[in-house]
């Protein structure tokens, strides 16, 4: 499957992604590429991020691959859960990177509207790749929301919360994880075919 068959759809976690951090890299290099921007990136409200993820969606002239990282994840599990069948029909896969656990002890109170977690099966491919010492999430809860969003789990040793703080700044090892996904996808396809 060709790369420029797609539109890729970056979604930031909590704070955004600064100049440095892999999804603004990955932005500038991966063609077809764009960002949601929210309004309020320090005091984040469910609704709002959902309303702008949906947007990016609907609004993309090609079939989008979502690739979200921390309250991104969540993001789209929310936006799975309501959006309509033909706006599902828009996306054909998500990465899903060092998902924010929003119903973790001592989550922080800005990201608490985003619970409850919706935890149930995302209706097109998946790949999540997360971290055995990721502060948003530990390896087990992170484990668990990819079995539930029936996602593809890969799960790193030691490298934090995958992010600029973690020493991810190209992370370019990661679009390995993003040609997985599109292998993925294009299995899917033939399947349908």
């Amino acid at each position: 499957m060709r790369r420029g068959s797609f539109h890729y759809l970056i979604v930031p976690g909590w704070h955004g992604s600064p100049e440095d951090h892999w999804q603004s890299h990955w932005q500038r290099t991966l063609p077809h590429s764009q960002r949601v921007e929210q309004a309020d990136w320090l005091q984040p409200q469910r609704a709002d991020w959902v309303a702008e993820l949906s947007r990016g969606i609907a609004g993309a002239p090609e079939p989008v691959v979502l690739i979200a990282h921390s309250l991104g994840c969540p993001t789209v599990a929310h936006w799975v859960a309501q959006a309509a069948p033909e706006a599902l029909r828009r996306v054909r896969g998500a990465l899903l990177v060092a998902p924010a656990d929003v119903e973790r002890p001592g989550c922080p109170e800005p990201l608490r509207n985003f619970a409850p977690l919706p935890l149930v099966a995302l209706p097109f491919p998946s790949v999540l790749v997360g971290s055995d010492n990721d502060p948003a999430a530990s390896a087990n809860r992170a484990g668990a929301m990819g079995k539930a969003w029936g996602s593809e789990v890969s799960m790193l040793s030691g490298v934090g919360h995958i992010n600029v703080e973690s020493g991810h700044h190209r992370w370019e090892e990661g679009l390995a994880f993003l040609h997985r996904l599109q292998s993925l996808i294009g299995e899917q396809a033939q399947r349908r075919a």
